[in-house]
């Protein structure tokens, strides 16, 4: 755990694509400072790590990156979400918040303490997530602004097996769940994510076991231009769970993503 890694990195795409793969739960690191606040010990931390992380999605996005007919942009953050977690808000719903997974997270996916007592979010939030924000927000203004609209697909992961955390997950467990919005996900983004991993898995479903979107603040339910969509990929369909290595339908999973970024860029 080093104490400076580049929080986040924004990959070029080509001008004309719309599309923003965003990445935001792949990464393990913490920096030393952060690591000083959480209660776990190192063994516990990995085993947190491991359940909590969306491994090798980084990797599922590069890969359909290098295979799309128009290279989408690619969001990614690398560092932990037990830093920070880029998808939440500091005033998060309040069902969130009852399970310690606001921005700044203070249980573990299984309910235990994560953070020492006395830890103050605050500092993490603004050397962290304001940025990270902001960031997410400029290259999303950048497409608007060259291509005329934005589409945000989100790229995640979950296990298996339902976790402790999870306040929805009694539903079904597709190999491909997709998560929707009702203002910024419509028909056709929908219907090209549905053929693009129906030819590959056969089993997608909506919104089960996780559900919504991601749209910076600055967009959300005002500008239609904006698309989104999640991805949130069983993990047993592609590593060894949990926090194992990647298999090879990982490379089949990232032609599907690539069968998806180019439907949508036409």
């Amino acid at each position: 755990m080093t104490d400076a890694p580049p929080p986040f990195e924004l990959l070029p795409g080509t001008g004309r694509s719309p599309v923003i793969l965003h990445v935001p739960h792949a990464a393990r690191e913490i920096p030393r400072s952060v690591r000083a606040g959480i209660a776990l010990g190192d063994g516990e931390l990995a085993r947190e790590l491991d359940h909590i992380t969306d491994a090798h999605t980084d990797r599922i996005a590069e890969v359909a990156a290098g295979l799309a007919d128009v290279t989408p942009w690619r969001f990614v953050n690398r560092l932990s979400r037990l830093v920070v977690d880029p998808e939440r808000f500091p005033d998060e719903r309040e069902e969130m918040l009852a399970v310690g997974m606001g921005a700044v997270y203070t249980r573990t996916t299984h309910g235990d303490a994560l953070r020492s007592e006395g830890v103050d979010a605050g500092p993490l939030v603004e050397r962290y997530f304001l940025p990270y924000a902001r960031a997410m927000t400029e290259a999303v203004a950048d497409r608007l602004d060259s291509t005329g609209r934005a589409v945000i697909i989100d790229v995640h992961s979950y296990p298996s097996r339902r976790l402790p955390y999870e306040l929805h997950g009694e539903g079904p467990r597709p190999a491909v769940c997709l998560g929707t919005d009702s203002f910024h996900t419509p028909p056709v983004l929908l219907d090209a994510a549905r053929e693009a991993f129906g030819e590959t898995f056969g089993e997608t479903e909506l919104d089960t076991p996780f559900s919504g979107t991601y749209v910076p603040l600055e967009f959300y339910g005002k500008r239609p231009e904006v698309s989104a969509l999640m991805v949130e990929i069983r993990r047993d369909t592609y590593m060894t769970e949990p926090g194992g290595p990647a298999g090879p339908r990982l490379e089949r999973l990232g032609r599907a993503l690539a069968g998806l970024v180019d439907a949508v860029s036409r």
